[in-house]
């Protein structure tokens, strides 16, 4: 059957300069509801042996028969015990991809926390990077349900974990009992505000950038507001602020190493860190690999040769596209298009890399005709300063056949184009 693989980071800029380099709740900390504590006592009682039971029959349930499930389970259980547990195991299901089945399994979410929490892997990188400093106390200000605390209790730091929300504490608390941490996580509930930073060795602050209308894009929209934070990270001697990766460079403190992160191609966040040398940064999980910045010129556009290269999306975020260009030794395809290209192959883990058999001006029913006569099945759609919707594309190519390519609709010199290859 054939297949349309549409790829288009939202995050991924077309243009250097300002573009080049990037084009692409309940808020955390806010004041306790009503019935918040209503809200802890139905969750404390998960911690019971009734509750655990029930999380033990749930643990591989099937949503689609959750009802038939709970009419079964309030027969023997108190009913809000019995919602709450479903609620629980669905947001324990939700959070496998983030912190994988063995933990996700043993430890307990909010919906805001599986929402909001960093992804266990990002966390466990900052964590490391934090612990290879020499910290050994860190106060963690917003908390949440703890997935930073807990990464870097498991690196060596002892962590104060403080939030204003009940019901975050008391769920950090069960998951850093829950994970064998107590004795690394102090947890507070209070005002970040509020907290004395005398004998912290560094402090990490996620402020909350969703509101009620979807996500914050201004810094000093976050809650705390990013100059807050600041002003936080000059008291101790190393702090990691997390910011949106979108985040205009502008807005960027001088004294901070910026630091985008990327797990998997997806560019997950920005980390402004504090107590070293100030720069920019890309970095790529799962490989681990670094790429700091040399203050490069943008390279130079030219002709498309044999190779094309796309830079991964923290690179891009980071505007260093032309320490990529550098490594490959390439060029732009476009001044505004952050793609480059090579006459001959050098491979960079910052950027995957593509042999282009076609280029040709943007026309789909040559193109369409081009794919027929090679019998092309399977076609991965990748657009940049493109405005062809990938859905249409797949309704018009009517592809067949056993061969698979990959199409670029981008921009060469100015001109719409499509430069047809494969993956090296």
């Amino acid at each position: 059957m054939a297949r349309v693989a549409a790829s288009e980071s939202p995050d991924t800029p077309d243009t250097p300069g300002a573009a080049l380099h990037g084009e692409q709740s309940a808020v955390r900390g806010a004041p306790a509801a009503p019935d918040a504590d209503a809200d802890v006592a139905d969750f404390e009682a998960l911690l019971t042996d009734e509750g655990q039971q029930l999380l033990d029959e749930l643990r591989d349930h099937d949503p689609a028969r959750e009802l038939a499930l709970a009419t079964r389970l309030r027969r023997d259980h108190p009913p809000h015990l019995v919602s709450a547990a479903l609620g629980q195991a669905r947001l324990r299901q939700r959070a496998v991809a983030k912190f994988g089945a063995d933990d996700a399994h043993r430890m307990y979410f909010t919906p805001d926390g599986v929402e909001q929490a960093t992804r266990s892997s990002v966390a466990a990188y900052r964590a490391r990077r934090i612990a290879d400093l020499g910290v050994g106390r860190l106060a963690d200000l917003c908390c949440g349900i703890g997935g930073d605390a807990l990464a870097l209790a498991r690196a060596g730091v002892d962590v104060l974990a403080v939030d204003r929300s009940p019901l975050a504490c008391a769920v950090l608390r069960a998951n850093a009992a829950a994970l064998g941490l107590a004795d690394r996580i102090e947890v507070r509930q209070a005002e970040v505000h509020d907290v004395a930073l005398g004998g912290f060795d560094a402090v990490f602050v996620d402020p909350a950038r969703r509101g009620g209308r979807g996500r914050i894009f201004d810094p000093e929209s976050y809650s705390p507001p990013l100059s807050w934070a600041l002003e936080v990270a000059a008291r101790v001697p190393h702090a990691a602020l997390k910011i949106a990766p979108g985040v205009p460079h502008e807005a960027l403190p001088e004294a901070a190493e910026a630091e985008w992160i990327s797990d998997g191609g997806d560019v997950k966040e920005a980390v402004l860190w504090f107590g070293g040398t100030p720069g920019r940064r890309a970095t790529l999980l799962p490989g681990g690999h670094s790429l700091p910045g040399a203050g490069l010129p943008d390279p130079e556009p030219g002709p498309v040769g044999r190779y094309l290269h796309e830079p991964d999306g923290a690179v891009i975020r980071a505007h260093l596209v032309a320490e990529v260009a550098q490594q490959v030794h390439g060029r732009l395809i476009d001044p505004t298009i952050a793609y480059l290209t090579a006459d001959e192959l050098h491979r960079t883990p910052f950027a995957r890399s593509y042999e282009i058999t076609d280029v040709m001006p943007f026309h789909l029913k040559r193109l369409k005709a081009l794919l027929r006569e090679r019998g092309v099945g399977v076609l991965t759609v990748k657009k940049r300063g493109s405005a062809v919707e990938p859905e249409e594309f797949r309704r018009r190519m009517k592809l067949s056949g056993p061969h698979s390519a990959t199409v670029f609709l981008t921009r060469v010199a100015g001109a719409p184009s499509m430069l047809l290859g494969h993956p090296v």
